[in-house]
């Protein structure tokens, strides 16, 4: 029986894909089969991934970037297919948040949020569904949050920009079925990574996000290999304009009393 899992000879974007989350879902591709593109803001950081992609015996290549900055999605987007001859998959991984009251947000910080969370992440995929409907195949996975669905006071500009992602993550999957490229979005909550890593360290924190997890722990970046991997291949062909919340079943019974 064919692996429906299998994408060997495929190739793979992931922004943001130096550390927590997009770090592992690298690797994940790369054990699956892909050649792997690492985005980053940080070179240095995105060659330690490639050089980790490699050691899984595939290709992989370290790009410098800010998505926040349309030319620099297009760029990305030009030299993996400089590269590799065209581009299969786009994890848009990459994201931000500042944490502090709706009433205190400065126009600046709603910017840097919104630029990265939700127009890098529409901006990479419109220039990498050029490539991908010369092949009529293409997979695009946003990585959003519980917060598209959730309000998180303190973090009202993340939850909108998410949010948004979700709601693009549908319009994007209804244009581009015609080209044969599926768009779906993978929502965790709180996973145990570096951008978490100050406000989980507070054992009150720590303590009131587990309490409201089914399955009584933290996510792990880990926890989402089987649902990127389902998203990406084969397997998934059927599936399109979908967010599924891996999440520990936090939102099953939201509010937790």
């Amino acid at each position: 029986m064919k692996n429906l899992f299998d994408i060997s000879g495929r190739v793979a974007i992931v922004t943001g894909g130096s550390k927590g989350i997009g770090l592992q879902m690298a690797l994940d591709l790369a054990e699956a089969g892909a050649e792997v593109v690492i985005a980053s803001r940080h070179l240095n950081e995105a060659q330690a991934t490639v050089d980790r992609v490699k050691e899984k015996g595939r290709r992989g290549l370290a790009i410098q970037a800010d998505i926040s900055l349309v030319p620099e999605c297009a760029m990305l987007i030009r030299k993996t297919v400089e590269t590799f001859g065209k581009v299969d998959i786009l994890v848009n991984n990459a994201g931000m948040n500042q944490r502090g009251p709706l009433i205190e947000v400065v126009e600046n910080q709603y910017d840097k949020i919104m630029a990265t969370d939700l127009k890098g992440l529409f901006f990479c995929s419109q220039f990498a569904v050029k490539e991908m409907m010369k092949q009529k195949w293409g997979r695009i996975v946003n990585i959003t949050s519980a917060a598209a669905v959730i309000g998180v006071p303190i973090l009202g500009i993340y939850c909108a920009a998410k949010a948004g992602a979700a709601q693009l993550t549908k319009v994007c999957a209804l244009e581009w079925a015609q080209f044969g490229v599926t768009v779906n979005a993978i929502g965790p909550y709180y996973v145990q990574t570096d951008i978490n890593k100050d406000f989980l360290a507070v054992k009150a924190n720590y303590d009131r996000i587990v309490s409201k997890v089914a399955i009584k722990r933290l996510g792990e970046p880990g926890d989402l290999t089987g649902t990127l991997l389902l998203l990406v291949s084969d397997a998934g062909a059927y599936i399109t304009g979908q967010s599924l919340y891996v999440e520990g079943g936090a939102m099953a019974g939201w509010p937790a009393p």
